[in-house]
């Protein structure tokens, strides 16, 4: 048996779906463990384009098993209309789709919160997808959260939902309407509820893929606190949010080959010139969530290589290079200059990453269109220079690179 993790290491949009769709071939089971239906994961196959937002990748291939483990959150009604959706596209989630009855459940109430929250804290806004996942988070640390393993006992079930009304001086008019709609659910959403550290921790013989969600700068202790996700993001996660006790043979770090940021918080090497809006274009740097655009800027060595020592990254997937083709100077950040000291280290408090004046070295670029190139030694010498750097400033190696969205644009090394 063998295990890999696929995990972002910036603010999430790496590209991650197109990794593990790519790495999926080889894997058995493919396992999120974190975030909800905040995460948009956009993979397109055969000009067709496909968009997941609680439902693992590796759905699209007809002979793999996909497993929500218990760290994830979901919102019932969104997760059975994204199967519908797929069902109507030939895919079939019969024996092949499970979650486990200790995954927290989105309640409406919980996108009211998230909503009137953002809506009220002007000074500290957050940026969120409003999708009610960090007061979902919230209610399963203060206990009063509904885990997918309570909508099956009717009783207990309304003991809970009128619950978390009181704490939250909801309403209890709205309680019967809620939990009709709920137990519905239940009856369809009860033949993919299993187990999942039983299963993941008996399989023999098994490859097992797990799919993180966000990136690590979004971690909720290791991200750029307080404008990150709600989740553990990082390395840590996966044994949380699945049960699965084993080591992980191989980590994959998702890299872009520059960054990207929706929504609020700091963000050192951020462009607001001519070159930001042509990376945003060309790379088609907008939420698949959300449809905001994102902040983009140059890669940040700094954050990479912090992102990189607490996940225990063993290789690279560096991706959308072909997004940098045609511009003539390339930059990364190679160090931060803060109250005129230089340091080296991430820093963990916003405030002070905020009075980051990054510190940069320059590449020269390439012209030539590289989204067909198959091959590593095909690359423009000046892609290869950009690489190796990339790979010298985070101490590990890139051994795949995505030159494009599709599973055939993918350089192996």
């Amino acid at each position: 048996m063998s295990s890999t993790a696929v995990l972002g290491c910036a603010w999430g949009d790496e590209a991650k779906a197109k990794i593990v769709d790519v790495l999926a071939k080889d894997a058995d089971y493919i396992i999120r463990f974190q975030g909800g239906n905040n995460a948009g994961h956009t993979i397109n196959l055969k000009d067709k384009k496909y968009v997941f937002h609680l439902i693992p990748s590796g759905i699209l291939y007809p002979d793999k098993i996909c497993l929500i483990g218990s760290g994830v959150v979901i919102d019932p009604f969104e997760l059975l209309a994204e199967i519908d959706d797929l069902n109507k596209q030939g895919i079939s989630f019969e024996n092949r789709f499970f979650i486990d009855p200790r995954a927290q459940v989105v309640l409406p109430l919980h996108k009211e919160l998230e909503g009137k929250a953002e809506t009220d804290n002007k000074k500290s806004n957050i940026g969120t997808t409003k999708r009610g996942i960090g007061p979902c988070y919230a209610d399963a640390v203060a206990r009063y959260g509904i885990r997918v393993g309570d909508l099956f006992n009717h009783e207990f079930l309304r003991e809970r939902i009128e619950n978390i009304f009181h704490f939250h001086n909801y309403p209890l008019s709205k309680a019967d309407d809620l939990i009709e709609k709920l137990t519905i659910s239940a009856k369809r959403l009860k033949p993919f509820v299993k187990q999942i550290p039983y299963l993941l921790n008996n399989v023999e013989n098994k490859n097992l893929l797990f799919e993180g969600a966000q990136g690590t700068l979004l971690d909720i202790t290791f991200g750029t606190y307080p404008f990150v996700t709600s989740s553990h993001t990082s390395y840590g996660g996966i044994a949380t949010g699945t049960g699965f006790s084993l080591n992980i043979d191989k980590v994959f770090g998702i890299y872009k080959s520059y960054y990207t940021r929706v929504g609020n918080g700091p963000f050192p090497t951020e462009l607001f010139d001519k070159i930001g809006e042509k990376i945003r274009i060309q790379g088609n740097e907008f939420g698949a969530t959300t449809g905001r655009p994102r902040r983009c800027g140059w890669f940040d060595a700094v954050a990479a290589e912090y992102a990189a020592m607490i996940n225990g990254i063993d290789e690279i997937a560096l991706t959308l290079l072909d997004v940098l083709s045609g511009i003539k100077t390339l930059k990364i950040c190679t160090g931060y200059e803060i109250d005129g000291k230089l340091v080296t280290e991430f820093p963990f408090n916003s405030k002070t990453l905020e009075k980051v004046v990054p510190q940069y070295i320059e590449l020269q670029g390439w012209d030539k269109d590289i989204s067909l190139l198959t091959e590593y030694d095909e690359l423009p010498e000046r892609a290869k220079i950009y690489i190796s750097k990339i790979e010298e400033l985070v101490g590990r190696n890139v051994t795949i690179i995505s030159v494009g969205p599709e599973r055939g644009q993918t350089i192996f090394r």
